[in-house]
């Protein structure tokens, strides 16, 4: 009988409420799924996203950018931190720090973050009103693999949705969210399960030389 793959191993970084952690945890309740939450990480004390972690009995830990005492000190003390629980893959769930050169060094390839926009349109941190603004039909979500540019990286997966006539700023992310957890979850399944390899911008699921 073949010997049952490892589960792949997930630390995953959070700046708030942490509902695309919860996702996650609850996917890798599965078996099947592929991968399990090794850690949890945050910059920030007293959030929910921590209270999930602790509440699904994963580990956690803090790094707040103001005990450094500079910002390359607080990057290498999170990647030394993610780096000791050995993880194949990190997953930024809503963490709101740009992480720098010594991490991407560390995770090269290995790193993924969600921006709640069909990049490479209305990168940063206004995609859904900069989507309204602008008047487009469709927007959406995309998966990519962190690079060391903002929302620029090779990208994983993408979902559209549609804009409805009367969405706000605050209706028409919401759905972007949503369709957002289910993305995560999809994809990171699929990354862990067949593994996948980054060539300069294609991102393809197995094959041999897999980042994982």
């Amino acid at each position: 009988m073949g010997r049952v793959p490892a589960p792949a191993r997930l630390v995953v970084l959070v700046s708030g409420s942490g509902t695309n952690l919860q996702a996650l945890l609850d996917a890798c309740q599965d078996p099947a799924y592929g991968a399990r939450v090794v850690a949890v990480g945050a910059d920030r004390d007293d959030i929910e996203g921590l209270a999930r972690a602790d509440r699904a009995g994963v580990p956690t830990f803090v790094k707040r950018v103001q005990d450094f005492s500079t910002r390359e000190h607080w990057d290498r003390a999170m990647a030394e931190t993610v780096a000791a629980f050995e993880p194949d893959l990190v997953v930024l769930a809503g963490f709101m720090k740009l992480v720098g050169q010594e991490f991407h060094d560390r995770f090269g390839g290995r790193v993924v973050n969600t921006h709640p926009a069909l990049s490479p349109s209305f990168p940063g941190m206004r995609g859904p009103a900069d989507a309204l603004e602008y008047g487009v039909k469709i927007t959406g979500c995309t998966l990519f693999v962190v690079d060391d540019g903002v929302d620029t990286g090779p990208i994983v997966a993408q979902r559209a949705v549609e804009v409805a006539d009367d969405d706000t700023v605050e209706s028409l992310h919401e759905r972007i969210k949503g369709a957002e957890r289910g993305m995560l979850v999809e994809t990171v399944g699929r990354m862990a399960r067949e593994g996948y390899t980054v060539e300069g911008r294609a991102v393809r699921f197995g094959g041999a030389g897999s980042s994982r």
